[in-house]
């Protein structure tokens, strides 16, 4: 009789007072979680006064106010014995178990890693000087000869350059126009400017302007370069590939050009 006095006096845990609630509603730990919105094992954590399985303080206090506020007790109250319990002590995270320290071993020392970033630095500007000077390079070596143009067009196919009368397009515009990237150099020889340098890339086009006296061109493949006058495209500059200074740009010497050149396959 004075065991079963002592255990009546003997205040309830939390965890008792909130299965016992339950049981008494008749519910089951599937309809606290589908009513609140918490998952059976922190509910299961929750009744079993396993603090250290949950994520932290402040889900141990909101869940169980929740829990209790379900099963009909006062959730306000149990959520104090809950904060009162834990004190201001943290609950590790079970995230925490998938962090690991970085290994010193793996880590590259700062002095190489600096070293390699101004290693590739370097790479990267050599390459670009290299990719800009390709246009200033002298005729091709007889190592690498130029190739050759591609078969001989079948018989009566029609010549795909276009032939203009020198005579009747003088001091018509000239439109230069890249096909593929190329590196031009466009200049007055008249004693003017420099009218263009640089890398054109494909689709774009260049108006010799009409106050320049003598335009000539410089580059390594002109036959990416397709010439108009006066809106008519006369075809390519060169039809292979090969290092050509000093071509004049006037409407009248294209024109003398194309018609002595061999029409292109």
């Amino acid at each position: 009789m004075d065991d079963e006095f002592d255990q009546r006096l003997e205040p309830r845990s939390i965890g008792d007072r909130l299965k016992e609630a339950r049981e008494a509603r008749g519910m089951s730990l599937d309809d606290v979680a589908s009513q609140t919105r918490i998952p059976i094992r922190h509910l299961q954590h929750i009744e079993s006064e396993d603090w250290d399985a949950l994520p932290g303080v402040t889900y141990c206090v909101g869940f169980t106010r929740a829990y209790a506020n379900m099963v009909g007790l006062d959730g306000a109250e149990l959520s104090r014995e809950v904060r009162d319990t834990l004190g201001d002590a943290r609950i590790r995270a079970p995230a925490a178990h998938y962090l690991e320290p970085a290994d010193p071993a793996r880590v590259p020392p700062r002095p190489l890693a600096l070293i390699a970033a101004v290693a590739a630095l370097v790479l990267i500007v050599a390459y670009a000087l290299w990719r800009s000077s390709l246009g200033d390079g002298e005729e091709l070596s007889a190592e690498t000869p130029p190739p050759q143009a591609s078969a001989t067009a079948a018989p009566g196919a029609a010549p795909t350059r276009p032939a203009a009368n020198p005579g009747a397009v003088a001091g018509q515009p000239v439109t230069l126009t890249a096909t593929q990237e190329v590196w031009v150099r466009i200049s007055d020889a008249g004693g003017g400017p420099t009218l263009f340098t640089g890398t054109m890339q494909p689709g774009q086009s260049f108006q010799v302007p009409p106050t320049a006296q003598r335009p000539v061109i410089r580059t390594g493949r002109p036959q990416v370069i397709r010439a108009a006058i006066g809106g008519r495209d006369i075809g390519p500059l060169e039809p292979v590939e090969r290092t050509i200074d000093n071509v004049s740009l006037r409407a009248e010497d294209l024109a003398a050009r194309t018609a002595a050149a061999p029409p292109t396959p």
